[in-house]
């Protein structure tokens, strides 16, 4: 009979332990199913086919590419430029991978090594090789965010991305006619005081060495402000802003930038959640600014595609982000016309990215 009571009562206190639980639940755990109902659907197919000009394929030499090109195939997407090709023996191995096996699916952007700017012949060596990867048959050059980050010069001195003895790659780039696709820099919380008003505060808890400083290793607006500089200083050259120059968060800002840098061209990769924020803003901009903005994913995981096809493709309202720590709010669909998808898609990568197979995307 004793134990027939306690049955019940057991049941009671695992309730309530639960219950009290639930109440002090950290905020990475919450993560409400919404109940709101309402039209719209995954797109799990871009709209026409595309170029994504901000991948990463690190094992390209040597990779099977017919299993990337079968993920590639369902989503549409046509050709690929992968930015991580290194320089010399790397990168000819990677053109000769594709040129074996898939020819017109892929686009390979070169790497210079910063290591030693400053040493006497430097300059010379390092635009003799970017110069001899273009001619066998690297597409544009690639610029990662150690430039102004983490590169040093001969003398352990931070390299500036705006550094005078970097300018002789800049104009080699312009003569070859080749595009610059730079990423300077990190989105600007990173910089800042990590508590309650930080919007980027899970993604600095859950992968702390991202927090920067204004001396680790130099402020945010110093190093933007370097990468706007070597815009102006160069202007005969097409340079890709990586992550929309880290201003998808302040498109009034940027609309002043692009005004400003007619040569600056911007890519959406990893930015996507701030676009979804605020639809009908990105909508205008991304219409007045339809031959400057080009599509880019970053990290290859087909899976968070969908998501970039949604927001640009729909009007659907309050779906899902792909990854919380990036963005904890809802999207909604921009609905951008078929012409300013088409040249996000496929036709200002055309006009930038020389050599691709104009083929494989409408004559229109």
């Amino acid at each position: 009979m004793i134990l027939k009571n306690l049955v019940p009562l057991c049941i009671l206190v695992i309730a309530f332990s639960n219950e009290a639980m639930s109440q002090n639940m950290s905020f990475e755990e919450y993560n409400p199913v919404s109940t709101l109902k309402v039209p719209g659907k995954e797109i799990h197919r871009a709209k026409f086919p595309f170029i994504d000009v901000h991948g990463h394929q690190y094992q390209m030499p040597t990779q099977d590419l017919s299993l990337l090109i079968a993920d590639m195939d369902k989503l549409n997407l046509a050709i690929m430029v992968n930015l991580s090709g290194g320089s010399g023996e790397r990168i000819k191995q990677s053109l000769e991978n594709i040129k074996d096996h898939y020819p017109n699916r892929f686009a390979v952007f070169a790497n210079v090594d910063f290591d030693g700017v400053g040493k006497p012949g430097w300059s010379e060596k390092a635009v003799a090789q970017l110069e001899t990867d273009i001619k066998n048959g690297a597409k544009g050059l690639k610029v990662y965010k150690s430039l102004g980050l983490r590169d040093k010069d001969a003398s352990g001195k931070r390299l500036a991305v705006d550094d005078d003895r970097l300018s002789a790659i800049w104009e080699k780039c312009g003569e070859l006619g080749v595009p610059v696709l730079i990423h300077s820099a990190d989105p600007k919380p990173f910089w800042d005081e990590v508590n309650s008003d930080n919007e980027r505060w899970l993604e600095l808890k859950t992968h702390p060495r991202r927090k920067r400083s204004a001396t680790d290793p130099a402020s945010w607006e110093q190093i933007i402000g370097e990468q706007h500089r070597m815009f102006k200083k160069h202007p005969k050259t097409n340079f890709i802003n990586a992550h929309m120059g880290w201003y998808a968060n302040d498109l009034g800002t940027l609309a002043r930038l692009m005004d400003e840098m007619p040569n600056m061209y911007v890519g959406i990769g990893a930015i996507i959640a701030e676009l979804g924020r605020q639809p009908k803003n990105a909508h205008k901009f991304f219409v007045k600014y339809q031959d400057r903005v080009l599509f880019g994913k970053d990290s290859w995981k087909p899976e968070e595609f969908p998501t970039y096809f949604r927001v640009l493709e729909s009007d659907d309202e309050y779906f899902p982000y792909h990854k919380k720590y990036h963005a904890f709010w809802a999207m909604y669909g921009m609905d951008l016309p078929d012409e300013v998808l088409k040249k996000l898609y496929y036709k200002n990568a055309l006009k930038l990215i020389p050599g691709l197979d104009r083929s494989l995307f409408p004559k229109d």
